[in-house]
């Protein structure tokens, strides 16, 4: 087992294109969103695993030695365990969480607790371990962050335990895994998220995993060649909404008027494609005219969201403030409140966009000037001058 010290980070992700109409089979475009959830780890040899989540006020510590005398014969023999119901209930007890404990607590600890027993289970002793998770990304707004946690708590125990090789060399800030090891993180951050969701797509783990750009339609997933990184206003309005009822509001919707909405389907799936093809035409090197085409397409697809009725006051009110100053949005998620993404092209001016994110901020509403198309699962030198790495380090 490594006895150095871990820095692992990994992305959320926004939908660009393609909410709601996924659910109906067609197609959608996921992307890396520069926010970013690190992960500290230390070996110690203090005989306690301990888990700290600042975030949402976590700390929790469990004594090695008794997890060792565990009956884990609940956890599958194989490559990759699946975390059935009775599995996740046996987690309960072993994680000895209070009754009154809240279910994002408790669901963080759960997962934790199943990738580390799972992982680690194949040691001659289970590792005591210190890790510290700390996020940019807010929490339940459809960013991923769940999926970013799952996908660090992998890397890192499959890199402590040595299942995967540590690809950071000598002088290197930064570097990523293989792609056959990236595949195995990606399983395990998988199985992770059903620990947590139930029934979870895989898009997000993927999207936090491989980075970039990713298309999805009907359980297939695949990358998008060279994305180029698109700079965005990432708009949090702060209104809570539910996902399953606005699933189901489109539902009905389509089977309401079939003639009307089949057709708002079958047009963000065009929309989809679309912008695919013009951001596969990018590259290294994108035109102007091309901003143009993405921002139409935006437009587009927030009209044709609205008319499905996942669209919200707030939301409008943030493509209002936007439009006023030539911007172009739309809702990113579910709708219904939550989140908005802004398309900021090359050639704008700083001051335009602080006066922008001012004027969202005086809506109420959270604010970040980020990133799309950001890398995936990354290993950082503890070392590194990044200065968000030294954040992170600072947050930890």
């Amino acid at each position: 087992m490594l006895s150095e010290v871990l820095l692992v980070s990994a992305p959320g992700k926004v939908i660009l294109h393609g909410e709601h109409a996924v659910v109906h089979g067609k197609v959608a475009l996921a992307v890396a969103l520069n926010l970013r959830t690190f992960l500290r780890l230390q070996p110690h040899s203090n005989g306690k695993v301990d888990l700290s989540l600042p975030n949402i006020g976590i700390k929790w510590a469990w004594d090695v030695a008794r997890l060792q005398l565990l009956d884990t014969s609940f956890l599958e023999q194989g490559d990759v365990t699946t975390p059935t119901p009775e599995l996740v209930e046996k987690l309960k007890e072993v994680a000895g969480l209070p009754d009154d404990c809240a279910v994002t607590e408790s669901l963080a600890v759960l997962a934790f607790l199943y990738l580390y027993l799972s992982i680690c289970r194949k040691q001659r002793a289970l590792p005591s371990l210190d890790i510290v998770v700390w996020s940019e990304l807010p929490h339940g707004a459809g960013l991923g962050s769940s999926a970013a946690y799952s996908v660090c708590l992998a890397a890192a125990l499959l890199t402590v335990c040595e299942e995967i090789p540590n690809p950071l060399k000598d002088g290197d800030c930064v570097n990523r895994w293989t792609k056959e090891d990236l595949e195995l993180i990606n399983k395990w951050a998988f199985q992770g998220e059903r620990v947590i969701h139930g029934n979870p797509s895989g898009v997000d783990n993927a999207v936090s995993t491989w980075g970039g750009a990713l298309r999805y339609q009907q359980g297939k997933i695949s990358s998008l060649k060279r994305p180029p990184a698109l700079q965005i206003l990432l708009t949090n309005t702060k209104v809570p909404r539910n996902t399953r009822t606005l699933v189901a509001g489109v539902r009905n919707r389509l089977l309401k008027f079939p003639e009307i909405v089949a057709p708002l389907l079958t047009s963000i799936d065009a929309i989809s494609l679309e912008c695919e093809r013009v951001l596969g035409e990018m590259g290294e090197a994108p035109a102007p005219e091309q901003y143009l085409v993405l921002e139409e397409l935006i437009d587009m697809n927030q009209h044709h969201l609205n008319a499905l009725g996942v669209g919200h006051a707030s939301l409008d009110q943030l493509c209002q403030v936007t439009r006023a100053r030539g911007l172009h949005s739309k809702l990113t998620g579910a709708g219904g409140g939550g989140c908005g993404l802004t398309l900021l092209k090359p050639g704008l001016e700083q001051p335009e966009v602080e006066a922008t994110k001012q004027a969202l901020t005086s809506c109420g509403f959270d604010c970040w000037e980020t990133s799309i198309g950001a890398p995936g699962v990354s290993i950082h030198s503890a070392t590194s001058l990044d200065s968000r790495v030294q954040q992170a380090l600072d947050g930890l």
